[in-house]
């Protein structure tokens, strides 16, 4: 990374960040909006899911029409950074709502598809043979950002909830144009050609390409399941062992202590590969699944410790099976191949939240994340065939 400027790195990492906070800050404040507008106790499970839907959609239009890769990448990011904090800030003009705010907060996350994985693309086309090491650092500062809205609620903020929607809304739009006018775009993009809808199915015909997106698709599906059911998992232990561990606190700490495991893994993956230490982090992750039903059993102090392995681990190996990704996609499709990628990755999240969901209500709640091992076992399978590839 010596011949790439020293100030692209933290740019684009700031940028994501800044565009990103679109989602977490919005999260954090939507148990607000529902007193304040006298919603249903329902609602905030609703308004997520709109910002996640519109995600999805998002990236899959963008992998369809190849927006990253016919644009210029930083252009497509500052564009959706400015659509983005006008969708996230117009319930402040609209009428009072319900349904304005889901239409509100799904714009949202749809333009939120040309900043996560777009500044992927962007970090891809500045650095090559380290780039586990640069992804490591942007995946690391989003998951400080996911982990946010839990210490706003443990602290407390005196902030109203229409000054963190300008103030998020200012800041992406501040992103975008650091974006574009400290970062650009990088050496080793390639230009994609024409509108080919059918690449979104061909890049899957490239087989290491294939077997890195799997590895990606096995780790989605414990992540956010893990991270959503964090706070149900410390409130189950503290009702069967009479603890009183405070949960948003230690929610905050388990998904923040990731950021350890991405940078740390970025380190690692230039000395030993990114498949390595995507392969490591899943299998720890997996087995931490099936051991979890013991968990409940276990003094606080062990408790905490072993939820915060999790939490390394579990999103330690998110930035090594990007960069696998980036470096196994055709070159002037590797916008498209990224944002597939995501918008399947994200996709699959949806069934494993609902499905932990519907289990929990149905057997005993020590036992719902064995249902996670689903993930690792998948992803294990693929990533091996991957590396035993390029032996």
């Amino acid at each position: 990374m010596s011949s790439v400027p020293k100030r692209i790195l933290p740019t684009i990492v700031f940028s994501q960040f800044a565009g990103t906070s679109l989602w977490f800050a919005g999260n954090a404040i939507l148990p607000t909006i529902q007193k304040s507008w006298g919603l249903a106790t329902n609602a905030v499970a609703n308004i997520t899911t709109a910002v996640m839907l519109g995600f999805i959609l998002g990236t899959f239009l963008f992998a369809l029409f190849s927006i990253a890769d016919r644009f210029k990448p930083s252009r497509v990011f500052l564009m959706c950074a400015i659509l983005g904090a006008m969708s996230n800030i117009a319930i402040l003009v609209l009428p009072q709502s319900f349904l304005l705010l889901l239409v509100c907060r799904f714009f949202t996350g749809f333009f939120l598809a040309g900043i996560y994985p777009v500044g992927m693309k962007i970090a891809s086309d500045w650095y090559d043979g380290k780039l586990g090491k640069a992804l490591g650092y942007l995946v690391g500062a989003l998951v400080l950002g996911t982990a946010f809205p839990h210490l706003l609620n443990y602290l407390g903020t005196g902030l109203s909830w229409t000054s963190v929607l300008i103030g998020t809304s200012t800041l992406a739009i501040t992103g975008g144009l650091l974006m574009v006018l400290l970062v650009g775009e990088g050496p080793n993009r390639k230009i994609g050609g024409k509108f080919e809808p059918r690449k979104i199915i061909d890049v899957f015909k490239v087989q290491k390409f294939k077997y890195s997106a799997f590895g990606y698709f096995g780790h989605m599906w414990e992540l956010y399941a893990f991270w959503a059911f964090l706070p149900f998992i410390l409130n189950y232990y503290n009702e069967q062992t009479g603890s009183n561990l405070n949960v948003s606190l230690w929610s905050f700490v388990v998904i923040a202590i990731g950021a350890v495991g991405c940078i740390g893994g970025g380190f690692s993956s230039i000395k030993i590969g990114s498949g390595k230490v995507a392969y490591r982090f899943l299998l720890i992750s997996g087995i931490l699944c099936g051991l979890s039903p013991i968990l409940i059993h276990l003094p606080p102090f062990v408790f905490i410790t072993i939820l915060i392995v999790w939490g390394i681990a579990v999103i330690g190996d998110s930035a090594q099976f990007s960069t696998l990704n980036a470096q196994n996609a055709p070159a002037e499709f590797k916008g498209t191949a990224l944002t597939i990628v995501v918008s399947i990755g994200f996709l699959l999240t949806i069934p494993s939240i609902q499905l932990l969901g519907y289990l929990s209500t149905m057997i005993d709640p020590s036992l719902i994340f064995t249902v996670l091992l689903i993930g690792p076992i998948f992803g294990l399978i693929f990533t091996r065939k991957l590396l035993q590839t390029n032996n």
